[in-house]
């Protein structure tokens, strides 16, 4: 389906104008998230409202509304359509080296000026908003838990982790712990925390 560039908007935050005709949906949708999380960075989730991205995006506000539930819907789309690459999980063989390399790249997202008070506004927005709730989980939580399950079970596989190890306890133990010291900012969150924490689940903590 493609938008026909007619609406036009009143106010301060007129539509800027992207030239005659139709632009085919799926470009449309591209420069709406690519719009949203610039403005999702700059001024958190605020600052996203159905209107300002519409403005920003030369696209109908109408649109918008039909594509997402809610502004916090769109903003975690394009929170992770911006985040998506970095938090790709390797498969190289040897588990230990894998999850270090995945957990260091989601301690440095968690630790960018912008990106990690995105996503801790979009955590706490979720608990009273049930269309950001569910897109979180749809599209965030649930894809990227059954990603790390996915790669510990073939190491299980492989001999590499004991076959009684439970795959989701781990990611909560590994990830979980992250998200706690990004929530609650009392120790550093950096490489060395998550190299403790694969140390600690891998060597265990008895002596």
């Amino acid at each position: 389906m493609d938008e026909t560039e007619t609406e036009t908007e009143t106010g301060a935050e007129a539509q800027p104008r992207r030239g005659r005709g139709r632009r085919p949906a799926a470009q449309v949708r591209g420069e709406v998230l690519e719009a949203a999380a610039a403005m999702l960075f700059e001024g958190g989730l605020a600052s996203i409202t159905f209107e300002k991205v519409a403005a920003r995006a030369g696209a109908s506000k109408m649109t918008l509304y039909k594509w997402w539930p809610s502004p916090g819907a769109l903003a975690f789309e394009a929170y992770f359509s911006a985040v998506e690459e970095t938090l790709a999980f390797a498969d190289t063989g040897d588990i230990e080296r894998d999850l270090t390399a995945q957990l260091h790249a989601f301690v440095r997202l968690l630790t960018k000026q912008q990106a990690g008070p995105a996503i801790a506004q979009l955590v706490g927005a979720a608990q009273t908003d049930p269309a950001l709730a569910a897109a979180l989980s749809r599209s965030y939580t649930h894809p990227r838990r059954q990603l790390a399950v996915d790669r510990l079970r073939t190491a299980q596989n492989q001999g590499q982790i004991r076959p009684d190890v439970d795959p989701q306890v781990v990611v909560d133990q590994l990830w979980g712990a992250c998200y706690h010291r990004l929530l609650l900012p009392d120790e550093p969150l950096d490489p060395a925390f998550a190299d403790a924490l694969i140390t600690n689940l891998l060597r265990g903590i008895q002596p």
